[in-house]
């Protein structure tokens, strides 16, 4: 199959018993229920969220302390004390928060939807969803899945910085004379912006975005955000990525399969010129921020050493890239054999930690993982952010330059190139040295830790009132199951999804396509799946 090497074709179409429990809880879809029956589809179809009395306290709380962390935001900016209402009027400040935090919901769900979307036949809602249909047709040819995959992690990035820039707080800043401890947890920590991001702008739209991938990107809002996440790739910016992508293949000793006839001459020139610009901006970036941070002239915390403010930049981009490669990783092995899975006394561990039970450790760890992603991209913006005073500048640059190197986008470039794609890529292809490492372990107990605290917990409530308002319905409303779309000679093709070394990861949906006499057959005859992996193995 195009676009996959055949390792991972053999446990991508090796349908196993594992699923993966989503946080609320589904009701099945009845498997001899017609697609032509819309209303007692739908009934079946509903969302439920098992509402026992500690999920209703985390969801109460959880609600509540994002009322407050809005609030304190909107009066930081309000009383100029923010990054950007300290030098602009406050309503720009408030437009750029809203319209990144807006924007960010659409650049995360649209990944879920057009991930999701990829190997679903797209003629059968070419008519019902004109617009998911044009998004689809982009992703679906060739290598622009990858192409968008990579603009949208840039987007990514960017949105948290922009989200820094106006809604993080100035040094010494008060505000109604709440007390110190307060002050610094919400505001010095960052846990207010944190919350908002999280619950507002990624959680509550992946949820929806999963279970409702057509009515999701049903808008020119998904079309343009496609587009600017394209461009973004054409433009060379992150070719560096591309780089890494073939030294990663080279010691994986494997080729990287494309769904593309090979470049021309013409073609290659164009592209590693991309690439040699692309390496050259990352350079002048790292210089720039090395520079400052060793001048003392970031956004730092006061009385912090230049060196150690250079400690602090490396672990947290090592953070986040053990964050990054460890969900390609846990993906990569999710279909394993645990015979398969590594003999390393904590990569045994972690399998057992994640994979416990029936499977809810999975989607708890995505949720912790987006935290601990997030504080850090906002600790990592703090400490990339420029701070030069008007009239000085960094190696003699114009003033007009350097106002530009202030907002702190450099930092968004580095984060995006060296601390999330290249860890992506280098766990796709090493995902068994990703789970015999300590760190791993570690940060998958912190990980389960944060989800247990329900701090996002009011992602779901979130979610729930956005599908009420917006009319979200689930896609099997449209397109029936799986299994219904196969019996119409409809079926997926899940080959058509790149996945392996010198790919980036595409997150799977809560629950697999399989279906269950298959799945049961499997785990009750392993000659089966033998036989399955011999006939893969030799196509």
């Amino acid at each position: 199959t195009p676009g996959s090497n055949r390792q991972n074709r053999k446990h991508l179409h090796l349908y196993s018993s594992y699923k993966f429990k989503s946080l609320t809880k589904l009701k099945r879809i009845q498997r001899n229920q017609s697609i032509n029956q819309p209303d007692e589809l739908l009934h079946h179809t509903t969302i439920y969220i098992k509402m026992d009395p500690f999920k209703l306290i985390k969801s109460v709380y959880s609600v509540i302390l994002l009322i407050f962390s809005i609030v304190l935001i909107s009066g930081m900016i309000a009383t100029k004390q923010t990054n950007l209402s300290e030098n602009a009027h406050p309503a720009a400040a408030y437009c750029l928060l809203w319209a990144a935090i807006i924007w960010l919901t659409m650049v995360e769900g649209g990944q879920a939807s057009l991930v999701g979307l990829v190997p679903v036949n797209a003629e059968l809602y070419a008519n019902s969803h004109p617009k998911a249909y044009k998004c689809t047709q982009i992703t679906n040819k060739g290598d622009n899945l990858d192409r968008y995959l990579l603009g949208r992690q840039f987007m990514v990035v960017l949105v948290v910085f922009s989200v820094n820039i106006s809604g993080g707080p100035v040094g010494g800043s008060d505000i109604w004379g709440f007390p110190g401890w307060l002050k610094g947890i919400f505001l010095e920590a960052g846990l207010a912006m944190i919350l908002l991001t999280c619950n507002v702008g990624q959680l509550a739209s992946q949820v929806n975005a999963s279970l409702c991938m057509l009515d999701y990107t049903d808008n020119y809002f998904a079309l343009f955000t496609l587009w600017v996440a394209m461009a973004i790739e054409f433009s060379g910016l992150l070719h560096a990525s591309y780089l890494v992508q073939l030294a990663v293949a080279a010691l994986a000793g494997k080729k990287i399969e494309s769904n593309e006839e090979p470049r021309s001459v013409g073609a290659s020139i164009f592209f590693f010129a991309r690439c040699l610009a692309s390496l050259a901006i990352l350079c002048f970036c790292l210089a720039v921020t090395f520079e400052s941070l060793f001048a003392g002239k970031t956004t730092m915390w006061e009385g912090v050493p230049p060196t150690v403010a250079v400690i602090v930049f490396f672990i947290l981009m090592a953070l986040v890239g053990m964050l990054e490669g460890m969900q390609v990783a846990f993906f990569a092995v999710a279909k394993l054999p645990k015979s398969e899975r590594g003999s390393s006394p904590f990569a045994i561990k972690t399998c057992e930690l994640l994979f416990r039970g029936e499977g809810y450790n999975m989607p708890a760890f995505m949720v912790g993982r987006q935290l601990c992603v997030v504080s850090c991209m906002f600790f990592i913006a703090r400490v990339t952010s420029l701070n030069y005073p008007e009239g000085e500048t960094i190696f003699n640059v114009p003033e007009g330059f350097q106002s530009f190197l202030n907002l702190g986008f450099l930092g968004a470039l580095i984060t995006t190139i060296l601390a999330s794609i290249s860890w992506q890529l280098v766990a796709s292809a090493f995902p068994l040295i990703f789970l015999s490492n300590p760190l791993t372990y570690i940060l998958l107990r912190l990980c389960l830790l944060l989800e247990a605290t329900g701090l996002c917990q009011a992602a779901w409530v979130l979610a729930a009132i956005h599908k009420k308002v917006a009319g979200f319905q689930r896609d099997e409303v449209y397109i029936g199951t799986a299994e219904e779309r196969a019996d119409k000679e409809m079926g997926d093709q899940s080959g058509h999804l790149p996945i392996g070394a010198g790919h980036m990861v595409k997150l799977p949906n809560f629950a697999d396509n399989a279906p269950n006499s298959l799945k049961k057959l499997l785990k009750k005859d392993p000659t089966v799946a033998q036989y399955i992996n011999d006939a893969v193995e030799n196509a």
